[in-house]
């Protein structure tokens, strides 16, 4: 396991000699936050992505279109580029050059390369968090529609059918009975493709999923490594895809000591400094670990309304081991907006009145272009109550549609 850095005694200028450079691997809508901290910061940010226009590239002084998940071209963009900080920004990227970068002492790699190996895929992020006793669902992998069958069978019904790679949730399926296993194996390989062996998880009777966030930075009191926890946050997905999370999530005290156990025990295996993202399944006071993304999560995007310091800040000054400040401002909510067809030249509607709610802001991601179901927008709300602003911002995304821009124009 790697030695923890340093705090970082100094920031150089973006754009001059002594810059101090951080390279983003995806320029997501996720990227496009963490460029803004960065440069906040006072940190150089250059973005990569594997498309020309890419949310994070848009705001970043530098931007790049490569494959972040070959190995060649990562290692060309380092030497290019000559980074300080190399920030994953999405799963699937090229490990073996991350190995190489932290090896050979070429930057840091953020949070570690290790940690961005195990969390690439299920089998990986389970035999860590089994390794550490965490109470996970009973699951059987599958290669074949065959497999997948036999797994859900004696698994027993319903059980979940995700892809082996981390999708942010995305081609997940219940599977109520053997009807829906060879419906399951057709559907989630539509979302990633065709290469992806699947994963049947045993259903867990759960009350509520929740996102616990684990920010590793150093204690200014001690010189030493320590962790901070935010408040926990709720969502609800829906076909597989998150639609709504908000901050605090009511828990029992007992739920919540069981939910960080678990965020600080994964984090802490895992190493390095940074944001964890930690999901897990919460039945009365048991809790049940689902998974982790070592990186700010698009479940607690809302905190950048509901907190002091957003996910992304924070995750920007850990990783500079800078002081940590987890304090909840706020309750808040936010709704994501998703395209409902295929649009190349995406345009949206009824801003106006969306931001007319009290306590409501949208932020439009940006993205080029568009398909179904993809991720366009957030709308946020905060108010005295999560109930309160949970209704405000599911109010105001009913205003905006996602269409293609007006012929006229």
């Amino acid at each position: 396991m790697t030695t923890p850095q340093p705090a970082a005694d100094f920031v150089g200028t973006p754009l001059a000699r002594n810059a101090t450079r951080v390279l983003l691997l995806g320029a997501g809508e996720l990227g496009k936050e963490l460029a803004s901290a960065f440069q906040n910061l006072g940190l150089e940010v250059h973005a990569v992505d594997r498309y020309k226009g890419a949310p994070a590239q848009q705001v970043a002084h530098f931007a790049y279109v490569a494959d972040v998940n070959d190995e060649q071209a990562v290692l060309n963009l380092v030497r290019e580029v000559q980074p300080d900080f190399v920030v994953p920004e999405v799963e699937m990227v090229a490990v073996s050059a991350l190995k190489q970068l932290e090896e050979e002492g070429q930057a840091v790699v953020v949070p570690t390369a290790r940690a961005c190996e195990l969390t690439q895929d299920r089998a990986s992020m389970r035999a860590a968090a089994e390794s550490l006793g965490l109470p996970v669902s009973a699951y059987k992998f599958a290669e074949s529609e065959e497999e997948l069958a036999a797994a859900c069978e004696e698994l027993g019904y319903p059980c979940i059918v995700k892809p082996d790679t981390a999708t942010s949730g995305r081609g997940h399926m219940i599977v109520r009975d053997a009807a829906d296993a060879p419906e399951a194996w057709t559907a989630v390989h539509r979302v990633v493709g065709d290469h992806h062996r699947l994963v049947a998880e045993r259903f867990v009777d759960f009350d509520y999923e929740a996102t616990i966030l684990a920010v590793r930075s150093i204690d200014p009191e001690t010189g030493e490594l320590a962790t901070w926890f935010s408040e926990p946050i709720g969502h609800r997905h829906a076909n597989g895809d998150l639609m709504e999370a908000w901050q605090p999530l009511a828990m029992s005290e007992d739920a919540l000591d069981n939910a960080r156990s678990v965020a600080a025990r994964i984090s802490n295996e895992l190493g390095g400094r940074g944001v964890y993202g930690v999901e897990v399944f919460v039945a009365g006071d048991d809790v049940y670990f689902s998974s982790v993304s070592p990186r700010p999560s698009d479940t607690a995007m809302v905190t950048a309304y509901t907190q002091r310091f957003s996910e992304f800040e924070l995750h920007a000054r850990a990783i500079l081991g800078y002081p940590i400040d987890v304090t909840l401002v706020s309750p808040g909510a936010s709704v994501i907006l998703h395209a409902d067809s295929d649009i190349q030249d995406v345009a949206y509607t009824g801003l106006a009145e969306a931001l007319a709610y009290e306590e409501t802001d949208v932020r439009l991601f940006g993205k080029p272009g568009a398909y179904v179901g993809r991720r366009m927008g957030l709308v946020t709300a905060t108010g005295e109550t999560v109930d309160l602003a949970r209704d405000r911002a599911n109010l105001a995304a009913t205003k905006i549609s996602v269409t293609a821009t007006p012929e006229e124009l």
